[in-house]
C-alpha cells in the first residue's frame, strides 16, 4: 500500500473549498491525472453517489469508479476508486481557520497484480503527483483578480472574418478553457433572475448556478415548465432556492406585471440574465402590435431591466446584468428605421440579427448609466450551440454543422461565468465569447452611427409606450 498526505491553507471560506472539491466531475481542473470525470447518479451529492474518472497512469488510461463514503458538509468528504490496477481510498477534511480554510488530503493506494511488485519502486513518482495535486488545489482556489482580456490569439483571430466565425464553433470553445481558471465561488444567498430558463441555454444556466448553491428567480412561459425543470434540478446538488415566475416575454404588459411582482417582493436581485429568446421564420406581429422578434429580443429586456434597476442598484458588490445576444448580430448594423422590420422583406435571421445588435447597444449604454449605481453589464454570445431554439427554427443551418456546433453547457458557459466568477465584475460594457471580451464589429459595415445610438432608448421607450397603451 502506498499513503499519501499533504496538509496546507488556502485563503478561501471553508463552503467554498468543499463544495468545489467534493465535486469530482470538477477533479480535471485541479489533477492533471485526470482527463474527464462525471458524475453517474442522480440526485444531491451523498454517501452511495459515484463518479466515474477517466485517468492517464504513465502511459495507460483507465477509468476509475469512485463511491462516497462519507459526506459531511462541510468539514470532511471521503470516496473510495477502483479499477483493474489498483483500488484507492480518498479524505478530503477542511478546518475553518477563520480567514483561511486548512485542507488535509489523504490517499492511500492498493495496487493490483503485476502493480504490487512495483509499488515501493512506484512510492517517488506517487509523491510527485501528491504534490501536483496540492499545488492544483492551491491554484484552482486562487480568486482571479485581473480584469478579463481578449488574447493575443483571438485578436489576430477576429481581424479576419473566416477565423473569427471559426471561433463560434466547438473549436474555439476547447482552445479557450485550455487556459480558463476554474470557476470555485460559492454562490450561497445569490439570487440570481434569469428568463428563457426551461430548455436550451437557459436550462444548462440554472443548472449550473443552481449547484453553485445560487437562489433563483427562472421566468418561463410554459406553464408546465416549473414542475419539469424543477425535477431536472433535483437530479443535482442544488442547494438554493428556487421559484418560478409565468410570463409569456413576447408580451409588454406581461414584462411589466412581472417587474412589478418582482419589486413587490423587495428581494435585491444580484444578477440579472437576459436570454429568453425564439427565432420566428414567419412574420408575425403580437396582440400589443408589435413585430415578434423585435418585442421579445429587444424591448421586453430593456423594459425589465430598466424596471428592476431598484433592485439591482447600491449593492455592495456589484450587481451584474448579462445579456445574452447572438453572432448573428455580425451581420447587421444598427439603422433605427430598419429595427423593427416590416412583413415586406421579411427574414427571421435579419430580424433576429438586429434586435440582438440593439440589444448590444444597449448593454455598452447602461454600463455607462449605471457605473455610479454599482452595476456591471455585459453582454455575451454563445458561438454555434446545438439548442432546440437552432433544432426547430434553422435546419438547414444545423445539417451542414451538427459536427461542430457546441452543447448547450458549452454555450451557456460565458453566461455562468459572468453571473458568478469574482474577476467578472472588474469589466463593464463588453461583448464577451469563450470568457474574453471581443470585438463588437467584424467588419466595418456594422459600425453604428453616434446618432442611431443617441436615439435608440428613445425609439424603444416609445414603442414600449405605444405596446402597453393598447394592453
Amino acid at each position: 500500500m502506498i499513503r499519501l498526505e499533504r496538509t496546507f491553507r488556502v485563503q478561501q471560506p471553508i463552503a467554498r473549498c468543499f463544495y468545489y472539491l467534493s465535486d469530482f466531475r470538477r477533479v480535471p481542473e485541479w489533477d492533471r491525472a485526470v482527463i474527464s470525470a462525471q458524475k453517474t447518479s442522480h440526485g444531491p451529492t451523498a454517501c452511495g453517489t459515484a463518479f466515474d474518472l477517466l485517468c492517464r497512469i504513465g502511459p495507460l488510461k483507465r477509468s476509475v469508479t469512485y463511491v462516497v463514503q462519507n459526506y459531511e458538509a462541510p468539514t470532511r468528504f471521503a470516496l473510495t476508486g477502483s479499477c483493474d490496477l489498483f483500488d484507492v481510498a480518498d479524505t478530503l477534511t477542511f478546518t475553518d481557520c477563520g480567514d483561511h480554510t486548512e485542507i488535509n488530503y489523504q490517499a492511500e493506494f492498493v495496487f493490483k497484480g503485476a502493480w504490487l511488485r512495483m509499488a515501493s519502486r512506484l512510492q517517488p513518482r506517487m509523491e510527485v503527483l501528491a504534490d501536483a495535486t496540492q499545488a492544483g488545489i492551491e491554484g484552482a482556489l486562487t480568486t482571479a483578480t485581473a480584469t478579463p482580456t481578449i488574447s493575443t490569439e483571438n485578436q489576430r483571430a477576429d481581424r479576419h472574418l473566416p477565423t473569427a466565425l471559426a471561433r463560434f464553433s466547438r473549436y474555439g470553445y476547447t482552445r479557450g478553457r485550455r487556459s480558463w481558471q476554474p470557476m470555485t465561488e460559492h454562490l450561497d444567498g445569490v439570487h440570481i433572475v434569469l428568463t428563457g430558463a426551461s430548455n436550451g441555454l437557459g436550462l444548462a444556466t440554472a443548472k449550473a448556478l443552481a449547484v453553485a448553491g445560487a437562489d433563483l428567480t427562472l421566468v418561463v412561459r410554459d406553464p408546465e415548465a416549473p414542475e419539469r425543470v424543477r425535477a431536472l434540478l433535483s437530479q443535482d446538488d442544488c442547494r438554493g432556492d428556487i421559484r418560478f415566475e409565468l410570463a409569456d416575454l413576447s408580451l409588454l404588459s406581461e414584462v411589466q406585471n412581472l417587474s412589478q411582482r418582482l419589486l413587490a417582493t423587495g428581494r435585491p436581485i444580484d444578477v440579472l440574465i437576459n436570454n429568453a429568446g425564439a427565432l420566428f421564420n414567419d412574420f408575425a406581429r403580437t396582440p400589443e402590435g408589435i413585430e415578434r422578434s423585435f418585442a421579445l429580443l429587444l424591448l421586453s429586456p430593456w423594459l425589465l431591466t430598466r424596471a428592476l434597476h431598484p433592485l439591482l442598484a447600491g449593492h455592495t458588490r456589484p450587481a451584474r446584468v448579462v445579456n445574452v445576444v447572438s453572432g448573428g448580430m455580425y451581420a447587421e448594423a444598427l439603422i433605427l428605421d430598419r429595427l423593427e422590420m416590416a412583413e415586406d422583406g421579411y427574414r427571421g435571421t435579419a430580424a433576429y440579427a438586429r434586435a440582438k445588435r440593439g440589444l448590444t447597444v444597449v448593454t455598452q449604454r447602461w454600463a455607462e448609466q449605471w457605473q455610479a449605481d454599482n452595476i456591471v453589464v455585459n453582454a455575451m454570445h454563445p458561438g454555434w450551440a446545438d439548442t432546440p431554439g437552432v433544432q426547430n427554427a434553422l435546419p438547414g443551418f444545423r445539417k451542414l454543422t451538427r459536427r461542430i456546433l457546441r452543447s448547450p453547457e458549452e454555450g451557456a458557459d460565458t453566461i455562468i461565468w459572468l453571473a458568478r466568477a469574482a474577476e467578472a465584475d472588474q469589466i463593464s460594457g463588453q461583448l464577451f465569447l469563450d470568457r474574453e471580451p471581443r470585438t463588437q464589429h467584424l467588419t466595418a459595415r456594422t459600425r453604428e452611427r453616434a446618432s442611431e445610438v443617441s436615439g435608440l432608448e428613445a425609439l424603444l421607450a416609445d414603442r414600449v409606450t405605444q405596446a402597453l397603451s393598447r394592453s
